[in-house]
């Protein structure tokens, strides 16, 4: 079966995840980003491969930080950039999704990117729109957060330089996280040879072993002699029904705490996809530590995110 984010020469038509993506193909994205890193040191940041072209984001969910680093990496790329405000949508008013995206393709998009609730409305979009137009997933449900992923990558690559000899630990609200399945799927095909989830039973979903993961539930035990951290927000707006006793006592046996983080090797570095919940997923000390790698994730993701659109547009 034809994976739907290629087109026929096996090129990048659409980022919907990255189950599935080849490896040379996520290396390219990651190579691509090294050379926009520099644009952000420029007195105009600004470079013009997607000139002429029009971005419409469309954030069905609440984000701040994707939808600005999406916006950010759009501008820079001196596309223009429309932000759908969904409150005001027509959607809102009993507009169908397809029917929302049939108007908006009229007024000559180039390129949407999506974030929605539902899994699967990026790959239902990728399907109905035409041949010239670029969908990449914002964020689907529980499903995939492909750029997350990819920024992720590159920010481990940055500072450990070579997947093939790393431990890597995803921690704590892996059932809920499309970061999570993004991660792992990303870790295993760029040759990690230890993926380890460490999460209670109640946040740890079937088939992890089968996705060649390690699986803990005791954070001490996964954490020693890892690598990597990537730590995940605990997703109280996806849960249904008590999955967990309270939120200190998930930062008393999962949260990340200096104490803890001295059991993994004394290079580790700390990740977190954001919004943070200091006290729950991560101690204050630990995310504004030396260690603690967060922030450059955020710069990073502007690059990743240029990178794909420029990719998905020809520019590169």
């Amino acid at each position: 079966m034809r994976n739907p984010q290629l087109n026929d020469h096996g090129e990048l038509r659409h980022l919907l995840s990255i189950e599935g993506l080849p490896r040379d193909i996520i290396t390219h994205i990651m190579d691509t980003a090294s050379s926009f890193l520099e644009v952000s040191d420029r007195e105009v940041k600004k470079v013009p491969l997607l000139r002429g072209k029009s971005v419409f984001n469309l954030f069905f969910e609440n984000s701040t930080r994707t939808r600005t680093t999406f916006e950010i990496a759009a501008t820079r790329l001196s596309a223009d950039v429309v932000n759908l405000d969904v409150r005001t949508s027509s959607t809102s008013k009993g507009e169908s999704l397809l029917d929302t995206i049939d108007n908006l393709a009229a007024m000559h998009a180039d390129m949407f990117v999506v974030r929605h609730a539902q899994s699967g409305a990026p790959y239902m979009i990728a399907s109905h729109v035409g041949p010239d137009i670029n969908v990449i997933n914002a964020g689907d449900g529980r499903h995939a957060h492909p750029t997350q992923g990819l920024l992720d990558m590159y920010t481990i690559r940055h500072f450990k330089k070579d997947f093939s000899n790393l431990t890597v630990a995803v921690v704590g609200d892996i059932l809920h996280s499309r970061v999570a399945r993004s991660d792992i799927h990303a870790l295993t095909t760029l040759g990690v040879p230890e993926v380890r989830a460490i999460g209670p039973l109640t946040l740890l979903p079937p088939g992890l072993e089968q996705m060649g993961v390690r699986v803990f539930t005791d954070l001490r035990e996964g954490l020693k002699d890892v690598d990597v951290i990537m730590t995940l927000r605990l997703q109280n707006e996806r849960m249904r029904g008590a999955l967990l006793p309270s939120a200190q006592e998930f930062f008393k046996h999962y949260g990340l705490t200096a104490e803890k983080l001295a059991l993994a090797k004394p290079d580790a570095i700390v990740m977190h996809p954001g919004p943070m919940n200091r006290g729950v997923e991560i101690e204050s000390s630990v995310a504004d530590g030396p260690q603690s790698v967060i922030l450059k994730q955020v710069t990073f993701g502007i690059a990743v995110r240029m990178a794909v659109m420029s990719i998905l547009a020809g520019g590169r």
